[in-house]
């Protein structure tokens, strides 16, 4: 007589690895500090203008792409609508939009442009598990587009925050209105950088490179 234990259905199985590797695919906010992520010398400056341009509402994320001389070199925005905070659909999108406006450096040793993610949502200032997703989407996409992963900011109605920095501001916010840009000469204004430790729409904007 033989004994043992029935294999768990395929379905399960299934069920139970897909439900823990989207527990996975996300960053609690300690994991973000500790990855070393750059610091903007002056994040207001970049905030105000990524607003300007692509005046992002609620799941709105806008991706930016600083380059080595600091100046902001492309970004995109996109509607992101989803069920669940899976940082693996994010990372999709993400990695979609910057395919689009800006070649990869994959060829390089080290990474001489930086992405940094604006996601626009409701709520308060506080982490929720769909900022850890969109954090895991970001920092997977950059390393996937040869960029260095940024700042992470979100904005809502009580201001925007870099997330993991403590800085942020009262404005904009998610419900400010757009101001209008003064000149080309804004949009590539130089952005400091200092190291330290469902379905989406189509583009809306894109800066200039």
């Amino acid at each position: 007589m033989t004994f043992g234990f029935a294999p768990p259905s395929t379905t399960s199985l299934a069920m139970a690895t897909g439900a823990a590797s989207r527990h996975g695919r996300l960053l609690e906010p300690a994991e973000w500090t500790a990855a070393g992520i750059p610091l903007l010398s002056n994040p207001r400056e970049l905030v105000s203008g990524l607003h300007s341009r692509h005046a992002p509402g609620p799941s709105t994320a806008v991706i930016a792409v600083l380059g080595p001389e600091e100046r902001l070199v492309a970004s995109a925005s996109f509607v992101q609508r989803s069920n669940s905070a899976d940082g693996w659909e994010y990372r999709n999108a993400l990695l979609s939009r910057l395919r689009r406006v800006i070649p990869h450096d994959l060829r390089r040793r080290t990474p001489a442009r930086t992405a940094v993610l604006m996601y626009c949502r409701d709520g308060d200032e506080r982490w929720t598990e769909e900022d850890g997703a969109w954090m895991w989407g970001l920092r997977d996409a950059c390393t996937l587009h040869g960029l260095r992963c940024g700042a992470y900011i979100t904005l809502t109605r009580g201001g925007w925050q870099v997330l993991g920095e403590g800085r942020g501001g009262r404005s904009p916010g998610s419900d400010t209105r757009p101001g209008h840009l003064g000149s080309l000469a804004a949009e590539t204004a130089p952005l400091t950088l200092s190291t330290a430790g469902g379905a989406a729409e189509p583009l809306r904007r894109t800066a200039a490179r």
